[in-house]
């Protein structure tokens, strides 16, 4: 994702998405059970679009700034009230020329496996490319020489960055 702060192009990973209770301590409850799309069960349930609310966590990785990519925190935070966009193709493949990103989400303490948003990730990144194999196996050299002798956590790692084959 990216949102775009005055001079700033920020870069960030969603890490954790929910949809939860403008009530604190009230659990929203599911509607719609015959209703045949999403866009129905508002139609008939209008009152959850002033009840309910989206929340995500994201960890920045990085910005643009003059055309430039920085694989570091940008100088100032993301406003509060700037909008997310997902990242088109072509921001994918600009970012991914570099993975001097990986160290600040290796090094960052989340609630779930860094390895799974890291896969994750690298995964996504990889489709936009022109040759996501190549794409990932440069990462994989990238993350063997980040984890150096931690050969049990590199191993999960390609393990999560292997493409899916159906």
């Amino acid at each position: 994702m990216k949102t775009i702060d005055g001079k700033f192009e920020l870069f960030g990973i969603v890490y954790d998405a929910a949809t939860t209770s403008i009530e604190p301590g009230r659990r929203p409850i599911a509607r719609g059970k015959d209703e045949p799309d999403e866009e129905a069960v508002y139609r008939t349930n209008p009152q959850l679009v002033k009840l309910l609310r989206s929340e995500f966590r994201v960890i920045i990785v990085g910005y643009k700034q003059d055309e430039n990519i920085r694989y570091y925190l940008p100088p100032n935070p993301a406003r509060i009230h700037s909008f997310i966009y997902s990242c088109q193709a072509d921001e994918l493949v600009s970012f991914g020329h570099s993975f001097d990103f990986l160290n600040i989400i290796l090094n960052t303490r989340l609630p779930m496996p860094v390895e799974e948003v890291t896969g994750a990730v690298l995964r996504q990144l990889s489709q936009a490319q022109a040759d996501p194999n190549r794409f990932l196996v440069r990462a994989g050299k990238e993350l063997a020489n980040i984890l150096g002798n931690d050969f049990y956590r590199l191993k999960i790692m390609l393990g999560k960055i292997q493409q899916e084959r159906f």
